[in-house]
């Protein structure tokens, strides 16, 4: 399943108190209370505690309607055209994440949301790499086009790259590298793997170590497929099952049948 959220806000040295303190607590799974340290009275300040509040809810599957409630504000907030796209582009990776994780289908609001910021947003603008980045998600699992989904991916890896967005680097990295298993380009997916995982170490970013651990597991071979298996599922039952639909990946495989 691909996943992602906003880009990688307190993660860099010079980064505020505050910022240090949201992203260690999103880090380590505790959206809720990352979001409770942002007084939503700034167009900023409401749009990153939305984006907070969407996160929780693509990890964990609950949330939504204290996410809706945070986006409404955000909106309403928003005054600039940037403002207005980066709120629009929430409001369709809000409605992407209830699709794909089978809520309810709200395709169509994802689309429009997106296609929306798209055109408040314009290329090169610092925002764009994560809506790029989340247009792929939609080309790649609701449309089913992977060559578009490589298209935007390919998009948000250049402007993260260009920004020194690292974390944003890690989801374009491990969903090229997907794309790149799809085909059976076994070496290329394995560094791409391996790309992300090292990134989200450096960061610390805990709740997102896990996924790129299973990942990794899928290009390599035995003993070191079950050894990444393992430490995934050790840091999914750390982060208390989260994020959910890793469980489904990590359950052990059933017993070979004997004659």
């Amino acid at each position: 399943m691909a996943h992602t959220a906003m880009s990688g806000n307190g993660t860099t040295a010079g980064d505020d108190p505050l910022q240090t303190a949201v992203w260690r607590l999103r880090s380590r799974a505790c959206w809720a209370d990352a979001a409770a340290l942002l007084l939503p009275d700034t167009p900023a300040a409401a749009l990153q505690r939305a984006s907070l509040l969407v996160e929780r809810c693509l990890y964990t599957e609950q949330g939504w309607e204290e996410a809706e409630d945070a986006l409404r504000t955000a909106e309403a907030l928003a005054h600039s055209d940037d403002e207005r796209g980066a709120a629009a582009c929430e409001r369709g990776y809000l409605a992407y994440a209830a699709t794909v994780l089978a809520v309810r289908d709200r395709a169509d609001e994802a689309r429009a949301a997106l296609g929306r910021a798209a055109a408040l947003i314009p290329p090169g603008a610092p925002r764009r790499a994560l809506l790029d980045f989340r247009r792929g998600l939609l080309a790649e699992n609701l449309t089913r086009s992977p060559q578009a989904a490589r298209a935007a991916y390919r998009r948000a890896h250049a402007g993260a790259t260009a920004q020194s967005d690292p974390l944003l680097l890690s989801f374009t990295w491990r969903h090229l590298a997907g794309l790149a298993l799809r085909d059976g380009e076994l070496a290329e997916a394995r560094h791409g793997f391996t790309e992300s995982l090292r990134i989200r170490e450096e960061l610390g970013y805990l709740v997102g170590t896990a996924p790129a651990l299973v990942s990794l597991a899928d290009t390599e071979t035995e003993p070191e497929a079950s050894r990444l298996r393992e430490e995934a599922r050790r840091l999914f039952r750390l982060l208390g099952g989260v994020p959910t639909w890793l469980a489904r990946q990590l359950a052990p495989a059933p017993p070979a049948a004997t004659a």
